[in-house]
């Protein structure tokens, strides 16, 4: 029996995917319409060698590629642990902004789920 997009078994990563992909496509559009709200939460070793408008437009452009990839579901666990090193970075980069990125510990979490989530049966 084939399982359809919609089947019980593909919930779990379809969820998963949706939720990342919109966190990173979120932050991705308001760092573009808003960049002096977001630039403060750029690590200052990247600022000291780089605009902060140019790092936001680059990390901003891989964020809106990685929402795509996400929502696509193609090599969906891989895509799991590209979220899981975007956030492990920012959450690493960013020690002083830990009341802010402790909401990223949890997206983390959802990101490895994804990425070792069983296949689902065929």
């Amino acid at each position: 029996m084939q399982s359809s997009f919609f089947s019980k078994d593909r919930w779990p990563s379809l969820c998963l995917r949706a939720g990342l992909a919109f966190v990173f496509l979120y932050a991705a559009v308001a760092a573009y319409i808003t960049p002096d709200n977001w630039s403060g939460y750029l690590p200052s070793f990247l600022t000291q060698h780089f605009r902060a408008v140019t790092l936001l437009d680059m990390f901003g452009a891989a964020q809106i590629a990685l929402s795509a990839w996400l929502l696509s579901g193609i090599y969906a666990k891989w895509a799991g642990w590209a979220a899981a090193a975007f956030l492990a970075g920012i959450i690493l980069s960013s020690p002083s902004q830990f009341l802010i990125t402790f909401r990223d510990v949890g997206l983390l979490l959802m990101a490895l789920a994804l990425a070792t989530l069983p296949e689902p049966k065929k």
